[in-house]
């Protein structure tokens, strides 16, 4: 099938007029329904007659792979649902993307790692929100990269778009190592950046329940909605929008699961919403065997072997309560967010009148986190019929294992500790740890404090050497 035309959603994040425009185009343009694509973008899923574009001139219709057009995805979705950093609040997202004004040309993640929902590391830029009050961890994996990389600074959150500008612009040297993207972005643009004193830490939680009517404090509440086949009727959606501006709800998210979230809904229009769902036949109950899984978009063969293999969960009364399942093809060129990946394999070259059936890997992440980045292989060349079996297994392993990474790390807090010298800033508490040194200012790891030179400031608020005090910090070991 042809790539289908885009429209680029940046965070994932539009107003109700925004969408309700959208859906008065898309219907002028003779389609009655619209997807949601896993890059948090919105998608025609069928051919459109290009001469009527004209008449649309606040929509940008793009085709990613032909244009070299991506979306910005974020986890604003995910801001007072889920587990938060307490800094990154839905406001603070909403500014930190609306500074990207040029449309990038690489995949930009903007995400916070206490959340589940959204992944941190499908993109080529991914942004994810440190602990320090905005200042960002930078993951790379540019194309040609086999691996992810850390980037040696934080990045401070208006600084995002010159640096990512910046990368776009030093792909032309072809760069091939993270020490060589620092320089030649710190050549070229000056930044507030500060230095990385201790790696992520991603904090593993099980996949969320999004879908429904679910209270947000005392008197709010958040709606999640999913279709099964990805088509969203386009007069529910239009009746929707209105019902939204009634209620001044100003934004509407769409996720990555090809589904969308309504945050604010007063707690007096509850009623109104639950008739609103009723008389377009709505339903709201979809079971998490349904809604964690990550399809191609427009793939029949891919959503008939999902269905498939769901039908057997549910025969078999399986539970896959926090896990998420894909379905992918041996030519995918999208990252694996999944913990289990269900892999289609090429075929080979018939021979005389032999039907070929097709076969497929099956594969896993370390502890069942896709954050983890790392993908291990359970089975090569099975047959379809023998999936929904080995998926079963995957799932019992899962619940098997599932708690006992946080039982390791309480062992290991159990164990003896050992003391680790630092210097904190006493003006705005950072720490200079010789372990990292401070790439900022050209000071290797491995750097003792002593020896910094005299003239040495804060990285992050200027203050002399001077102001910097002993620390000593107990590790587990």
């Amino acid at each position: 099938m042809e790539e289908p035309y885009r429209l680029m959603i940046n965070g994932g994040v539009l107003s109700p007029g925004e969408l309700k425009y959208i859906c008065e185009a898309a219907e002028a343009l003779g389609l009655n329904a619209i997807s949601f694509g896993s890059r948090q973008d919105i998608i025609f899923p069928e051919e459109i007659d290009e001469s009527k574009f004209t008449a649309f001139d606040k929509i940008k219709f793009v085709k990613p792979k032909k244009d070299g057009v991506e979306n910005i995805a974020s986890s604003y979705v995910s801001a007072e649902i889920l587990p938060s950093t307490s800094w990154l609040t839905s406001d603070r997202y909403l500014y930190v993307i609306e500074q990207f004004k040029h449309n990038a040309k690489l995949r930009i993640n903007v995400t916070d790692p206490r959340q589940r929902l959204v992944p941190l590391f499908t993109g080529n830029v991914n942004f994810i929100a440190s602990e320090y009050e905005d200042y960002w961890y930078l993951y790379l994996r540019l194309p040609g990269w086999s691996t992810t990389e850390m980037y040696p600074a934080l990045i401070y959150s208006w600084d995002m778009d010159k640096v990512e500008l910046a990368i776009e612009n030093i792909l032309i040297e072809e760069p091939e190592t993270i020490d060589t993207v620092f320089d030649l972005v710190t050549d070229a643009i000056d930044t507030n950046n500060r230095t990385v004193t201790k790696p992520l830490e991603v904090p593993f939680y099980p996949f969320p329940y999004y879908e429904g009517m679910n209270r947000i404090g005392t008197d709010r509440y958040w709606l999640g909605l999913y279709w099964r086949n990805n088509r969203y009727d386009l007069n529910f959606l239009k009746a929707m929008c209105d019902l939204c501006s009634e209620n001044k709800i100003g934004k509407i998210s769409i996720t990555p699961w090809k589904s969308f979230i309504v945050k604010g809904i007063p707690q007096n229009s509850k009623l109104q919403w639950e008739k609103f769902l009723g008389k377009f036949g709505i339903n709201v109950r979809h079971s998490m065997l349904e809604m964690n899984w990550h399809l191609p978009v427009n793939d029949k063969e891919a959503l008939n072997l999902k269905k498939y293999l769901v039908t057997n969960f549910d025969q078999n009364d399986i539970s896959t309560y926090g896990l998420t399942f894909g379905i992918t093809s041996f030519d995918s060129d999208t990252y694996n967010f999944t913990s289990i990946v269900i892999e289609k394999n090429k075929q080979p070259e018939p021979v005389g009148n032999f039907k070929i059936r097709d076969t497929y890997n099956l594969l896993y992440a370390k502890n069942f986190d896709p954050n983890t980045l790392e993908y291990i292989t359970h089975v090569q060349d099975v047959d379809k019929v023998e999936l929904p079996g080995l998926l079963m297994e995957l799932s019992q392993l899962y619940f098997e294992q599932l708690g006992t990474q946080r039982e390791e790390e309480a062992k290991v807090t159990q164990q003896d500790t050992i003391t680790e010298e630092v210097h904190q800033c006493t003006e705005c508490l950072t720490v200079y740890n010789e372990v990292y040194g401070d790439i900022t200012q050209n000071i290797a790891p491995k750097t003792p404090f002593e020896n910094l030179p005299s003239n040495y400031e804060c990285s992050l608020c200027g203050a002399p050497k001077t102001s910097f005090e002993k620390k000593i910090l107990e590790k587990s070991i």
